[in-house]
């Protein structure tokens, strides 16, 4: 069973519309203004060159700094950005036994990215955007989670982003995840199964052109009474074989009171969105709450009586996390301050604009 533990957002950043993104397939382009941010200054200490020449780590924790500016580009993969022809470097880790590690590059000075190779230069890990803030920096990497089988030689490849190189610092530690997150309540959203090659006819609204932009009506029997409404979120192949992460997108009416307190959960990290304007060709993020796994957080919406909102869930992630099993997860969410009592139901967009006529 869940356990809420609510905090409460109130709405006044809309300055996260420019950063939030509302689609379901990753972008292959980012702005590059920070390239060549924190070159440093190269004297030597780093990784390998190259594989054959990579550092060993004898044990974890391991930590390490350098920089890359006087090595040359070896390799590159896409995570999801490709093309770099930055410079990198290359350490050795061989773990007894199976293991889950994080690769930590917080407080390195440039645009980072770092991949993990197994056999046959197979990526069981890889991060190029994990930190945006003041401590680690801006487009610095984090894996979180890499699996690794005890007996095996895997390579740590510490890259950047374009053409980016510079100091870098580096802490590889053994992770312990939490227990699992588990929802127990019943899917009320009504979406089909997701499974790879899934075409979104639901609720994807505007990522659905296509379909409609269909939307669905949050339903409610009285407005002074908590609405507990669940639902499935997930990831899947696209049809042309790359990463998609399913989003739902909903509307709900303000009660008589002006207040509308929207709860999220979810078993994974997932974002809720407070959408504006309420018009597929210029929609954006005026607020937003992360959540889980089984880490609840509330925002309050303010508005008219009778007003509309649309609001959004979907993963924070556009591919499932390592050790993620199948293709879906479970969110909930609890609303108080809904008006009316409406059937649940997918509309398209041409009826959601009906609903202010």
């Amino acid at each position: 069973m869940r356990h809420l533990l609510a905090f409460v957002l109130m709405i006044a950043l809309v300055g996260f519309a420019a950063a939030a993104d509302l689609g379901n397939t990753p972008k292959d382009t980012k702005d590059n203004y920070h390239v060549g941010m924190n070159p440093g200054t190269p004297d030597g200490r780093e990784g390998g060159e190259d594989i054959g020449t990579a550092v060993v780590i004898p044990g974890l924790p391991f930590s390490d700094t350098g920089n890359t500016s006087d090595n040359i580009d070896d390799y590159d993969v896409a995570c999801p950005y490709g093309g770099s022809t930055s410079a990198d470097v290359v350490y050795a880790y061989t773990p007894a036994v199976d293991e889950i590690i994080s690769v930590d590059l917080c407080g390195s000075g440039y645009d980072t990215k770092t991949f993990i190779y197994g056999p046959g230069m197979a990526v069981v890990g890889c991060n190029d955007d994990f930190y945006f803030d003041d401590v680690c920096g801006v487009y610095v990497s984090f894996i979180e989670e890499a699996f690794l089988t005890g007996g095996t030689t895997y390579h740590i490849v510490i890259d950047g982003y374009g053409g980016d190189a510079g100091d870098y610092i580096l802490n590889i530690e053994a992770f312990t995840p939490p227990p699992p997150c588990i929802i127990d309540c019943p899917d009320d959203e009504g979406e089909p199964e997701l499974v790879d090659g899934y075409m979104d006819s639901w609720n994807g609204g505007c990522n659905s052109p296509e379909f409609g932009n269909p939307f669905s009506i949050l339903p409610v029997a009285n407005e002074f009474e908590m609405l507990t409404y669940c639902g499935q979120s997930g990831w899947y192949l696209n049809d042309g074989g790359g990463n998609s992460r399913d989003t739902d997108w909903f509307i709900g009416m303000i009660g008589a009171t002006g207040v509308l307190e929207w709860t999220l959960d979810a078993e994974q990290e997932t974002l809720g969105f407070l959408l504006e304007p309420q018009d597929c060709g210029a929609v954006a993020v005026a607020d937003q709450i992360t959540v889980g796994p089984c880490a609840p957080a509330t925002m309050i919406i303010q508005g008219a009586p009778g007003s509309i909102v649309w609001l959004w869930v979907g993963p924070s992630v556009f591919a499932a996390p390592g050790g993620f099993v199948g293709n879906e997860y479970m969110w909930v969410s609890d609303f108080v301050g809904l008006e009316g009592t409406v059937a649940t139901e997918s509309i398209t967009f041409d009826g959601v604009k009906s609903l202010y006529r």
